[in-house]
């Protein structure tokens, strides 16, 4: 927490809540990003109707460059992982995604803020298992920088 900045921390963390709570009142839909993408693999009911999906999508993406455009900074990315390990890591990502019935941003922002037990239950064992990894992938393995 070197670049901790707690007012853009507060205006991205009250954007998220806005969006999810906006996508559910007004679309009946969680905002959770792996559902979001997942329901255009195929699209189910045509294009016309996953138009909301794409819009979501899109905005993620344009709403990061409009962030880097305004400001002129964004963070830097880690290097130094190996390949095969990042490509392990999203593999039990997408498989973890698959069978909790959700990712991080359904359960940790939507399913919290409805006060889910199940997704109280995903979130502990994500954060669990990430500092488990984390741990043994860093200090035992010594894989990760």
């Amino acid at each position: 927490m070197v670049h901790f900045t707690p007012l853009s921390a507060l205006a991205g963390g009250l954007l998220i809540g806005t969006g999810a709570t906006l996508l559910l009142g007004l679309n009946g839909r969680i905002a959770g990003v792996s559902g979001v993408l997942g329901g255009l693999m195929p699209p189910v009911g045509g294009w016309r109707t996953q138009a909301w999906r794409v819009a979501f999508l899109l905005g993620l993406v344009l709403g990061a460059g409009a962030w880097v455009a305004m400001v002129g900074a964004h963070p830097l990315p880690r290097t130094g992982f190996p390949i095969a390990v990042l490509v392990v890591s999203g593999l039990l990502v997408g498989y973890g995604t698959g069978i909790s019935g959700g990712c991080t941003s359904g359960h940790g922002v939507c399913g919290l803020a409805r006060l889910s037990v199940r997704s109280l239950v995903a979130v502990a064992l994500f954060l669990g298992t990430a500092i488990i990894t984390t741990g043994v992938a860093r200090h035992v393995l010594r894989i990760i920088p």
